[in-house]
């Protein structure tokens, strides 16, 4: 059985995730929120391009509509 994507979501809240982002960008942080369009809320959050660190902060807002993808 397939899992849905707001499902795995609500299983990762308050564990660390990767974001894929178009333009080949990536997020990696804790997921503390997120809504019905995937709009997602990342606390501790690491912004990297090509594997390579760009910044850190303590919070991220990461827009849904530019999700590729997320791993729990």
């Amino acid at each position: 059985m397939a899992v849905k994507p707001i499902n795995m979501l609500n299983s990762s809240l308050n564990s660390r995730v990767i974001v894929e982002l178009k333009g080949g960008r990536e997020y990696r942080g804790v997921l503390d929120g997120f809504d019905p369009h995937m709009n997602l809320v990342l606390k501790e959050a690491e912004e990297y391009r090509g594997g390579e660190l760009l910044r850190k902060s303590h919070l991220a807002i990461v827009r849904g509509d530019n999700v590729i993808y997320i791993s729990p």
